[in-house]
């Protein structure tokens, strides 16, 4: 049984047991994150942690194109060196709520996942990804740098060789690809994406759950 509790602007939040799926959904903006949607990921984050009735999180994006197309660049275009850097900061604060979460954190990544978005689901647990998605770290392309950690995430998954070579490219890369280099878990057919994050869930919360944290 499932149930749905829309309580923020930018972020939907759905029960199934003891799962708590968070939908990054702003459709019209193909799921970018501003400060706003970083503040609502960040308070679910830590009702999540806090909650003991909550045992794993699913974080994905609403829709089939987009997981988090990245950082909304109509937000950060007008902003100056200080204010960057306060965001930028910010965000490094969010996305290590979900790396240091005592409880199981999975990306389901249905679609474009770039720059934050990317960043993002670097910082989860695990990373499972639809046969449709496509990741990359595009920030070098506007002169600046992977702002919420992407530059010390990537080397530890994929080596630092690979990492630099898609952070100085700023080359996009396919689903296949991604899970060859060791960047996500595993590739499932889009409609099969979201059941399997929650499956994968369940399957660890069968587990000690001291010796999973």
């Amino acid at each position: 049984m499932s149930t749905s509790i829309t309580t923020y602007a930018n972020i939907t939040l759905e029960r199934r047991g003891h799962v708590t799926i968070l939908f990054v959904n702003r459709p019209d903006k193909l799921n970018a994150i501003n400060r706003e949607t970083l503040g609502e990921i960040a308070d679910a984050a830590r009702a999540f942690v806090q909650d003991e009735t909550q045992g794993a999180l699913v974080i994905t994006g609403s829709g089939t194109k987009a997981f988090i197309s990245g950082a909304d660049i109509g937000e950060l275009q007008p902003l100056g060196p200080a204010a960057a850097e306060d965001i930028s900061r910010f965000g490094q604060t969010v996305v290590e709520l979900l790396e240091r979460s005592p409880k199981p954190v999975i990306a389901a990544v249905n679609g474009y996942a770039f720059g934050g978005g990317c960043e993002l689901a670097l910082a989860c647990h695990i990373r499972l990804a639809s046969d449709n998605a496509v990741m990359g770290l595009p920030e070098v392309k506007l002169g600046i740098i992977p702002g919420y950690g992407g530059t010390q995430r990537l080397p530890r998954l994929i080596g630092p060789g690979r990492a630099l070579e898609l952070i100085m490219t700023a080359r996009n890369i396919k689903a296949d690809e991604a899970e060859r280099i060791g960047l996500v878990n595993k590739v499932l057919p889009q409609a099969e994406l979201l059941e399997a994050a929650v499956a994968m869930a369940e399957a660890i919360l069968k587990n000690g759950p001291l010796a999973v944290e």
